[in-house]
């Protein structure tokens, strides 16, 4: 992340209630570890980096209109069920590319990412990439309310295609527009996805995000990652603050994905700087047993000895 230019950057692990608020579309307020200071402000420990991370930069950046770069290393915080098998503290590392709207800074964070994982040991694994805007192009058009849009969005992001069905019949929606979400379900593969998704997009939103995924599509074979990268036009997140590109990394000996990241260009206005930002998380926890599980020893270059004195 250094040689890229990345600047190490370090957040409290108490925060402020509202940084995590439901108008910023983060963690839900169930899954906060809360509590309270001397004055009764209403605190939480960290469940995520990014909006820490947005606060400081629309603090004290304020005034900086050029990109800057940030990457971190720490853990987060989250009150999950024990029946989910999760750990509820969590150890990650990620980069932040702040202040560019570009696809370029998009191409840059995938091609970071892909490059970190290399460097772990890792040779068998996949960045999927998807894109908010398609799906939000398509509810916009058929005119979905929000509350029924996040419904959607779960449907989909679960591949849960009876369920969808279902909800769909339930709001009466278009058939021509029953007929594209349920092809939600099933578009991910290779290149060949876009041009599927290409003649769905019956928008303009949904047709500049996938104008937008060719684009991006051509700058990574470029870095030289493309046969690390796949697609997931249906691909959404449980945080709501993405607006663009987003993406996970999975790799064997892991039931879920040991990296996530995606574009978040209004979240930073909430803190009262108006910039865009990409960027990527990497679950160290879960990373370290990808590696166990398929026995990928890393070398250790330093190693710390103890010796006894002798009386």
């Amino acid at each position: 992340m250094n040689r890229f230019g990345y600047h190490d950057i370090q957040t409290p692990s108490i925060e402020f209630f509202d940084v995590f608020s439901k108008e910023i579309g983060t963690t839900p307020s169930r899954d906060l570890y809360k509590f309270f200071d001397k004055e009764n402000n209403t605190l939480v420990l960290r469940p995520d980096f990014t909006p820490s991370i947005a606060r400081c930069v629309a603090k004290y950046y304020a005034d900086s209109d050029i990109p800057v770069r940030f990457c971190y290393a720490g853990n987060t915080f989250t009150n999950i069920s024990a029946l989910q098998g999760k750990l509820c503290e969590v150890t990650e590392t990620g980069s932040e590319l702040i202040g560019d709207n570009s696809v370029e800074a998009d191409a840059e964070i995938i091609a970071l990412l892909v490059e970190c994982l290399k460097a772990c040991g890792l040779k068998e694994f996949q960045v999927t990439i998807g894109e908010v805007e398609f799906f939000r192009g398509i509810c916009e058009k058929a005119g979905i309310d929000p509350a029924d849009e996040y419904t959607l969005r779960e449907y989909i992001n679960e591949k849960n295609l009876f369920g969808l069905t279902g909800f769909m019949e339930e709001l009466k929606l278009p058939e021509e527009t029953r007929k594209t979400l349920s092809r939600f379900t099933d578009l991910f593969g290779n290149e060949e996805v876009l041009d599927t998704a290409e003649k769905l997009a019956d928008n303009e939103i949904s047709k500049g995000a996938v104008k937008r995924l060719k684009d991006l599509l051509a700058l990574l074979k470029i870095y030289g990652v493309v046969d690390y990268v796949s697609f997931d036009v249906g691909m959404l997140s449980k945080y709501h603050y993405y607006t663009g590109i987003i993406f996970k990394a999975y790799t064997y000996g892991v039931g879920d994905a040991i990296a996530k990241g995606g574009r978040y260009d209004n979240l930073l206005s909430h803190f009262g700087k108006d910039a865009p930002a990409v960027g990527f998380m990497i679950v160290l926890d879960d990373l370290l047993s990808a590696l166990r599980s398929q026995k990928i020893d890393l070398p250790i270059a330093h190693r710390s000895h103890l010796f006894q004195r002798e009386v």
